[in-house]
């Protein structure tokens, strides 16, 4: 790792790949393009800390559902990382940055990416949280993997719902936070739960109450669509005035990753009791034509035509069905990488792969060290 520049407090810093290292890299590109697993597998023997290798090679051992060796392999990219690192670089004071845009930088996005994801799956979701931090601090004004659509899940799911919604008071008019299902789900959820608790004062939990009622509201108004699946997936039956509203109708791609992603946060039978009011609450203003209906619609049209790659990176990476099944033809139609999915367009490659890379002694390589590793 090398510090390019240091500017306004911050310090921007880079990976590098040594011409070893680069060549590695070269066999690495052959092995996938070959489609055999196999053969990252002999690359790696002889090569056992290549990032790319070991992001791949997880991939494959969590389809397969070996989740320790894919666990491990993650944990040893992170390794070979740390064994990188400037003197200067810090992962806990905010001030180091990456450029996703650099493709040395993206494999440790990604790594710490997938190692948070493990923790959270593993019942560690105040880790995760931590994790989730570190990558939006590395790049915050980009947000190249779209922490901003997760960190509000992680809160939630390690109750850090003062947390949540002082990140969205902060960030909200910079940000657009608003504009987002998630937070204006989620910082409603938060407010509401903040209100059940002992320790709040009786007028702080009548304030929190309303506060919540008021955010869960302007929610369904301005994503009418994670309602009917949030409900389904709950497994609870709308009553037949909710079910028959053509107010509630399908959902987008940025709802269907909410619902996919939140909705066991929504299943407790007081949750559902909160939401069932403020629902009915929602039918009479717009059967009344609330001025903010139409507003919100007016918005809807405006402002979520097309999402950016970058939002279509995230959803690739989380997997969640609700949200794939909605990407739209010019992402499920090209070939995506585990190891760098979706890379930026503007990306800045340091090097280049040799347009014309010597095949046949790879072919070679991978010949010898499979009959070695046969015997």
């Amino acid at each position: 790792m090398s510090l390019l520049e240091s500017k306004d407090g911050l310090q921007f810093f880079v990976f590098e790949h040594s011409r070893d290292y680069q060549q590695v890299q070269f066999k690495f590109f052959d092995a996938v393009e070959s489609m055999d697993p196999n053969n990252i597998v002999v690359l790696l023997q002889l090569n056992p800390y290549h990032v790319d290798s070991l992001l791949q090679l997880s991939d494959v051992c969590r389809i397969q559902e070996d989740q320790e060796t894919a666990r491990d392999l993650i944990e040893r990219a992170l390794y070979s990382f740390e064994c990188a690192f400037h003197p200067v670089f810090s992962l806990t004071s905010g001030t180091s940055r990456l450029d996703y845009r650099r493709p040395e930088n993206r494999a440790f996005y990604l790594a710490v990416y997938k190692h948070m994801m493990f923790l959270e799956k593993r019942g560690c979701p105040r880790t995760a949280l931590e994790y989730c931090k570190l990558i939006l601090s590395l790049d915050p004004d980009n947000d190249p993997l779209c922490m901003l659509l997760l960190i509000d899940f992680l809160c939630l799911r390690c109750r850090e719902y003062a947390s949540l919604i002082r990140l969205y008071e902060e960030w909200k008019v910079h940000r657009n936070l608003s504009q987002l299902p998630n937070f204006a789900f989620s910082v409603a959820l938060a407010c509401y739960h903040l209100s059940q608790q002992e320790e709040t004062t009786s007028d702080e939990s009548q304030r929190m109450k309303v506060k919540s009622d008021i955010m869960l509201q302007e929610a369904l108004i301005m994503f009418p669509g994670v309602l009917m699946p949030l409900l389904d997936l709950c497994t609870v039956q709308p009553d037949a005035a909710v079910s028959s509203h053509a107010f509630f109708g399908p959902k987008s791609q940025l709802e269907g990753l909410y619902v996919g992603r939140c909705h066991s946060l929504w299943k407790e039978a007081g949750v559902m009791l909160w939401m069932e009011g403020n629902v009915r609450e929602v039918l009479k203003r717009v059967d009344s034509q609330d001025p903010l209906v139409d507003d919100c619609q007016n918005k809807r049209k405006q402002r979520y035509q097309s999402a950016p790659r970058s939002i279509h990176r995230h959803v690739l990476l989380s997997e969640i069905k609700e949200a794939t099944s909605t990407l739209p033809l010019e992402v499920t139609t090209q070939p995506v990488m585990s190891y760098d999915p979706l890379p930026p367009l503007d990306s800045i490659m340091s090097y280049t792969r040799p347009e014309r890379y010597c095949t046949l002694q790879v072919t070679l390589f991978f010949l010898d060290n499979a009959i070695v590793c046969f015997h």
